[in-house]
């Protein structure tokens, strides 16, 4: 007599949304691997987690057009199971059940347990750092807070991710050196809110303690900060950025708008003089240092000269690093009881010339880099050229240096020091010199 043979599951996960979602992804991978599952990244697979984003209408859009095609997958035989968690289930799980009935099952941001079991897994407290990386081997991130305090108008993120959770010191190194040891020699910080680490476990602000930690794991040569919130930054961080060579001299500080009325209506409990002071005492402290911020426009109530007094300031900061979204009206945000008063056209138009101005800023900056020597990780090969980045950029998100592979043969994940020879709005040209 013949037994049915039975297919071996394979669990393939989709990631959706920011580095905070990546990294939740590689948890769930370890944990999964850690139960003997199959488990693969954006690959073929039986079985389908799909690990959404909820923050603004383009990622909603995106996320419930995947579920939807994994669904018609479902339908064709071509999977077995769908099961949908984060940012967009944690917030939407009623209208998803209702509106996508057919998924298995959905799961918010917090239940990684429960997902766990659905898939046939035990969730492992004492797995702290084991995670299945999904970038290049080079760098990770390392997400040491969770959830955000900060009641911001527009932002849905404490929705979705709850009150601000610090991660002890403790097993955040822990964690970095398990990465250090299968690689990893890039540590780049995540939270939805940087500057507010440590108060709630240490009772001050922490970051710079984490930061002296960090740098004593061996094989970890950069470490990068992302997200930082301007109010009650703590700058004693400058210090340790300025002392210690493996902290990257840059910060991804999202400062949204500068017109005092905008940032009133926002509630960023700051004013347009407090900030300017603040990013001036950043460069007086960190000479050289590079700052990414982010900024929205078309918010309600945002008029002609709000955004001309933004665009005066963008054009004053020089910023090195500069992105520039429109605003997304959000169901359940404070802002939302607002009227979303700013026409569509209106906000493109006011985006697209910020970003004309920071691709100008951006080309003036790159031209003094020309004869200059860099310390530069290389990321990856693409086409005719080794792609690397410098201290100053973050991946995907910033500059890259482009290495003719015809005059030098490098390797992905190692460091060289190269010399800028030309330069564009946003890519540096070079050559290697050792």
């Amino acid at each position: 007599m013949r037994t049915k043979s039975r297919k071996k599951n394979k669990i393939n996960v989709v990631t959706l949304g920011c580095s905070k979602n990546v990294y939740d992804s590689e948890v769930l991978m370890g944990q999964l691997k850690a139960s003997g599952k199959d488990v693969v990244h954006e690959e073929e697979g039986n079985i389908v987690v799909i690990n959404t984003c909820g923050f603004i209408n383009n990622a909603k859009e995106e996320s419930v057009n995947t579920i939807l095609e994994f669904m018609q997958k479902k339908e064709e035989g071509e999977v077995d199971k769908v099961f949908v968690t984060g940012c967009l289930s944690e917030r939407y799980k009623p209208d998803l059940e209702k509106e996508i009935p057919n998924v298995d099952q959905y799961f918010g941001t917090t239940e990684l347990p429960g997902l766990l079991k659905a898939l046939g897994a035990d969730y492992r407290h004492e797995l702290i750092g084991e995670r299945l990386t999904t970038t290049p081997k080079n760098y990770a991130y390392l997400k040491i807070a969770e959830g955000c305090d900060r009641p911001c108008s527009f932002c849905a993120i404490p929705l979705m991710r709850g009150k601000h959770k610090s991660t002890p010191i403790e097993e955040l190194v822990v964690e970095a050196e398990k990465l250090a040891s299968n690689g990893v020699k890039e540590l780049i910080l995540i939270a939805q809110d940087l500057t507010y680490y440590g108060l709630d476990l240490y009772k001050k602000r922490n970051l710079a303690e984490l930061l002296e930690a960090l740098v004593k794991v061996e094989g970890i040569e950069w470490i990068r900060l992302h997200y930082a919130f301007p109010t009650g930054f703590p700058m004693d961080v400058l210090e340790v950025m300025n002392r210690e060579s493996k902290v990257c001299n840059y910060l991804d500080i999202p400062l949204q708008h500068i017109s005092d009325r905008i940032l009133k209506s926002m509630r960023r409990g700051t004013t347009q003089e407090k900030t300017t002071k603040l990013l001036q005492e950043f460069r007086k402290a960190v000479p050289g240092m590079t700052i990414r911020t982010t900024l929205i426009v078309g918010y309600p109530g945002e008029t002609e000269e709000d955004y001309q007094t933004l665009k005066q300031w963008v054009q004053d900061m020089r910023f090195e690093r500069l992105g520039c979204f429109t605003y997304s009206h959000e169901e359940n945000t404070h802002a939302y009881t607002l009227e979303d008063d700013v026409p569509e056209e209106v906000k493109q138009e006011r985006a697209n010339e910020i970003m004309e101005i920071q691709s100008q800023i951006s080309w003036e900056l790159n031209q003094e880099k020309i004869g200059q020597e860099f310390k530069v990780v290389i990321d990856r090969k693409e086409g005719n050229y080794f792609v690397g980045r410098t201290e100053f950029d973050s991946p995907d998100v910033d500059n890259e240096v482009l290495i003719d592979a015809s005059t030098a043969y490098l390797k992905t994940g190692e460091f060289a020091t190269v010399k800028i020879t030309d330069a564009a709005d946003f890519d540096l040209y070079a050559e290697v010199v050792s």
